[in-house]
């Protein structure tokens, strides 16, 4: 608390970016629009930068933040911290260059490799969000109801809706608070869960075809194609959390959804139920990382290419951990 005080502190004379990582979800842009909201109250000068737009499902959630996707160079003498990203490259290219030098990172993934100036990094958190509301709470930064509605969107989504083991007394006691400042948890579900598109449904439906189940049933892989996005008219955030259906089936270890990309290559979601199968060792082998039951990557292969070197990491993996 006093190290974030003193951070606070020195940020009073200068002009603020508060980063998020490529292709944000919920706690991404919560932790962005509260810690923006949060420094503003402080009468700091701030602003959201991400590389990706913000997706249409969590436009609801920014109010009044400005969040710019280029042009960066205009805030090259910004102080920068980045929230709910665990290492420097998830920043994306253009920002990774234009900001060498992180003031603070605040983060909750176990793969964080401490990379800014200052670190204030929980890997067992359930959500940067978790970690952003008490820092806020315990420091009296003042959280209106717009701060408490982001705040509760990054844990809700983290959680699964409040169903991963990350859900405790805590994090349950800290929303209490949230609701206590404003947040609406019947709002915030209804705009999450109950507005889907047409489109949106009909890409799942072409998802779930494709579902494989691999290593006695211990693996299930789904696949997106951009024939499916052509096919559906959806982007790659409508993908978002569709790797949660394969991971609900009975006997499945781990889950994976693998996107192609525009390119040819592919990107990788891989989900658990069970902390020792640790999907973000798994994911390592592949360029990425995450939480130890929800993790990602990116691979420069095709997905046929890449398919059967991923069943072989992941039976290795299973056997190594005895499963």
């Amino acid at each position: 608390m006093n190290k974030f005080l003193n951070i606070i502190e020195e940020l009073k004379n200068k002009k603020v970016a508060v980063i998020g990582h490529i292709r944000p979800d919920g706690d991404c842009i919560g932790s962005q629009v509260a810690f923006v909201r949060g420094l503003k109250a402080l009468g700091i000068d701030a602003i959201a930068l991400n590389q990706s737009p913000v997706p249409k499902f969590l436009l609801c959630f920014v109010e009044d933040i400005l969040f710019k996707h280029e042009n960066f160079s205009d805030y090259k003498d910004y102080a920068a911290i980045t929230v709910d990203c665990s290492d420097l490259l998830r920043i994306g290219t253009d920002l990774e260059i234009l900001f060498p030098n992180i003031k603070l990172n605040i983060d909750h993934h176990i793969s964080n490799n401490n990379y800014a100036e200052n670190n204030i990094v929980d890997a067992k958190a359930s959500a940067t969000c978790e970690i952003i509301a008490n820092l806020f709470i315990e420091n009296k930064i003042p959280i209106d109801s717009i701060t408490a509605q982001a705040l509760y969107l990054g844990i809700a989504t983290d959680t699964g809706q409040f169903c991963y083991s990350t859900t405790n007394a805590q994090v349950l006691s800290l929303c209490a608070k949230l609701v206590e400042f404003g947040a609406k948890p019947s709002e915030i579900a209804n705009k999450l869960y109950e507005e889907e598109s047409l489109e949106r449904i009909l890409l799942l439906k072409e998802f779930l075809g494709t579902l494989q189940v691999e290593l006695m049933g211990k693996l299930c892989i789904g696949k997106i194609t951009q024939k499916m996005f052509q096919l559906t008219g959806t982007s790659k955030e409508d993908t978002e959390g569709f790797v949660d259906y394969p991971r609900s089936i009975k006997g499945v270890e781990i889950a994976a959804l693998i996107e192609e990309r525009a390119d040819g290559s592919v990107k990788g979601s891989l989900r658990a139920k069970q902390e020792k199968v640790r999907v973000d060792l798994l994911a390592k082998q592949f360029n990425g990382g995450g939480h130890v039951c929800a993790a990602g990557f990116s691979f420069e292969e095709t997905i046929d290419q890449f398919y059967p070197k991923f069943i072989k990491a992941a039976k290795k993996h299973l056997e190594d951990i005895g499963l």
